[in-house]
């Protein structure tokens, strides 16, 4: 096979592994590798022409495996010291995954021995053996075996079934594996409430732990879905899927709705309480669902006895020629500077005032403000709703009293398990709604999403998730069953990538996730549902 990898040429034997076809190349820090753009692990065979390139912890996807792979050992320390205890991989805060036990409590104690378990897996430098059934297989290995750790497979259609097996434990994690247990070098696991953080390092900064950002409300918000799953049976997407199978869709439909309906109805009741609220602040990350929750709650809003008006921040940018730029020299338009905030505080001072003010309209053609004569003036029953961004950085509004601000977080907090080890992460499923709704609404396609993702996950990072904890409440705008509806709208598209694409390894992994979902009928879902703001037939639009 003929290979380019570090821009030399190599010709190696076929089946030849990657690590020992290229071990005069491999560096220290590999942990897998990017195989003509599919993700691959060290231990795969060479079996075709291309291009290789080696991924350490530095990179999204090598980043992904080190937390992939540091989950498999914590959960194979656990079941060394508490082989009968049921123990649950739940969600991400920060730089952490936190984890807890159904059937035990959890001490200092426990998270020490767990610590000291780990350190001896990864001392030991253990291999990670990948193990490939067919289905017939698996379900003869099954009918022999109390653990379901992997079982979730047997329930979709999958040609092959794997399980990573370290000496004698097995376990099942959907993506790439590191091929044993030495690469887990900067980790730490620590007691958190009721269980355990495993944490990791960031991308930006590998070879040290960061200082853990206590994200309390975010964890309460989390904390609260995981608790109302659990209790309605559908914290997996086995437990899912097995709802769709019993024809239970509507029961699925009303219960999300009635949630939804209930948080917004709580937010509204909580501002009119507080009496002295003339500003309402929404922010939250690319597709959250902020159009239809701005919506339903300016209806509850107008139940409670509040007429909201809408002020947009896009209409608040400098002129064109005013407009900071990043590092490459272009545009920053995600930057708070780049917001004519002088203005936008003078009129936000006037309006509650209960001064007129002539509202600017931004004309992004020629990079300039206009003054079409839209004239606001507020009623005392009027409160302003403003969404954006820098919503909940007091840097946006500094000239408005913070008594008389509401700041509102809202996020899809996915907590929908894979099976109890592999977790379905949050960014995942606002991606799959962007992609949809892309393709829906804005005619992208799924290459030209993902292309973008990076950039706006990057602005989120720096300009969104920093202030979530500054927000007086969090709206959780997850639906347990939305990857099931979404998944016959987002497969064809990701399908469509080719592998010459360099997110074609993202397109894979997403497809490889939605293959456990079993579709739902949509036809059910009201049109004032937020998952309609992605799939189409919205009120709200």
């Amino acid at each position: 096979m003929k290979i380019i990898c570090q821009d030399k040429d190599f010709e190696i034997k076929e089946g030849v592994a990657i690590r020992d076809g290229l071990a005069e190349v491999v560096p220290d820090d590999a942990i897998a590798a990017r195989y003509n753009n599919e993700i691959a692990s060290l231990n795969a065979p060479i079996d075709k022409d291309g291009k290789i390139e080696f991924l350490n912890r530095t990179t999204k996807d090598g980043r992904d495996i080190y937390i992939r792979g540091l989950l498999y050992l914590t959960c194979m320390a656990v079941e060394r010291l508490y082989p009968h205890s049921k123990f649950n991989v739940d969600y991400q805060l920060s730089n952490a995954m936190f984890c807890d036990f159904v059937d035990m409590e959890v001490t200092d104690e426990v998270a020490i021995n767990i610590k000291t378990e780990m350190d001896n897996i990864i001392r030991s430098n253990i291999p990670i053996i990948k193990k490939i059934m067919t289905p017939e297989e698996a379900e003869k290995f099954y009918k022999d075996e109390t653990s379901v750790r992997g079982k979730l497979q047997l329930n979709v259609h999958k040609d092959k079934v794997s399980l990573y097996y370290c000496e004698e434990y097995f376990n099942y994690f959907y993506g790439t594996m590191p091929i044993s247990t030495g690469f887990a070098e900067i980790y730490d696991i620590a007691k958190y409430h009721d269980g355990i953080l495993v944490r990791y390092p960031d991308v930006a900064e590998p070879n040290h732990l960061p200082k853990h950002v206590n994200s309390l409300k975010l964890a309460s918000a989390l904390n609260e879905y995981d608790e109302i799953y659990k209790i309605l049976g559908v914290n997996t997407v086995y437990k899912l899927n097995n709802k769709i199978r019993e024809g239970k869709e509507k029961e699925l439909i009303l219960f999300s709705e009635a949630l939804h309906e209930k948080k917004i109805a709580d937010i509204a009741e909580k501002i009119k309480e507080r009496g002295n609220v003339r500003m309402v602040l929404i922010a939250g990350p690319s597709s959250s669902g902020k159009t239809t929750f701005a919506g339903k709650l300016g209806m509850s809003l107008r139940v409670h006895g509040l007429k909201p008006v809408t002020i947009s921040v896009d209409n608040y940018f400098v002129e064109r020629e005013n407009n900071p730029k990043d590092e490459t020299g272009a545009y920053d338009f995600e930057c708070i500077e780049a917001l004519d905030l002088k203005l936008l505080n003078d009129q936000l001072v006037k309006l509650l005032n209960g001064e007129e003010v002539d509202l600017p309209t931004f004309n992004f053609k020629t990079g300039h403000k206009e003054y079409l004569g839209n004239k606001m003036k507020l009623e005392p029953d009027q409160i302003i709703v403003m969404e954006g961004i820098h919503c909940l950085n007091d840097k946006l509004t500094p000239l408005i009293q913070p008594e008389n601000k509401f700041k509102i977080y809202i996020s899809d907090l996915t907590v929908l398990n894979i099976d109890y080890y592999n977790r379905i992460s949050t960014t995942d499923t606002r991606l799959i709604r962007r992609i949809v709704r892309d393709n829906n609404f804005r005619n992208y396609s799924a290459l030209h999403t993902l292309n973008m993702w990076y950039s706006v996950n990057r602005g989120e990072q720096k300009y969104i998730f920093p202030f979530q904890e500054e927000a007086d409440v969090m709206f959780n705008s997850s639906i347990v069953y939305e990857i099931s509806v979404l998944k016959k709208y987002a497969v064809p598209l990701l399908q469509e990538i080719p592998n010459t694409e360099p997110v074609y390894s993202e397109a894979r992994r997403l497809l490889a996730m939605l293959q456990y979902f079993d579709e739902m009928d949509d036809s059910l879902i009201p049109n004032n549902s937020l998952i309609r703001e992605f799939i189409g037939g919205s009120i709200f639009e």
